[in-house]
């Protein structure tokens, strides 16, 4: 949107639009992980970890740019998730310093459950969502 563009009440509305539609999509998220006894932040360390480039290796620091937060958080979801065990470390074994974050198979498992429950939510609240972001960039 150019400068001009940004004054028209219609932009505003196509703005707040994506943002509820968004909004709207997150808090579902939110609830299906509370509802399996996960905080939000930790089902999205176990997504992270499963969706990682294969070339990635899950590292603390790779961890904390894909959630965009701070290293020592990342550490303290990985504990949390390490106590119930969700997630285990790895060392490396070329480089014993690198630590490397794995899923367990019950990580796995409550992963799933989640993503197959997402993405029966994206099915029917995808489409608003999508013309939202039509209609915020003029498509």
């Amino acid at each position: 949107m150019s400068g001009s563009d940004t004054a028209k009440p219609v932009n505003y509305r196509a703005l707040a639009e994506f943002r509820f539609q968004i909004r709207q999509f997150l808090r579902f998220s939110e609830a299906a992980a509370r509802k399996v006894g996960l905080e939000p932040q930790q089902h999205q360390l176990l997504l992270a970890i499963k969706g990682m480039e294969p070339a990635t290796r899950p590292t603390v620091g790779a961890l904390a740019a894909r959630l965009q937060t701070r290293h020592h958080s990342v550490v303290e979801l990985i504990d949390r998730l390490e106590a119930r065990q969700l997630v285990a470390r790895r060392r490396s074994e070329q480089d014993r310093r690198q630590v490397w974050i794995d899923l367990t198979p019950e990580g796995e498992r409550i992963l799933e459950a989640l993503s197959v429950e997402h993405r029966a939510e994206l099915e029917t609240a995808g489409p608003a969502l999508l013309d939202a972001l039509g209609a915020l960039l003029g498509r």
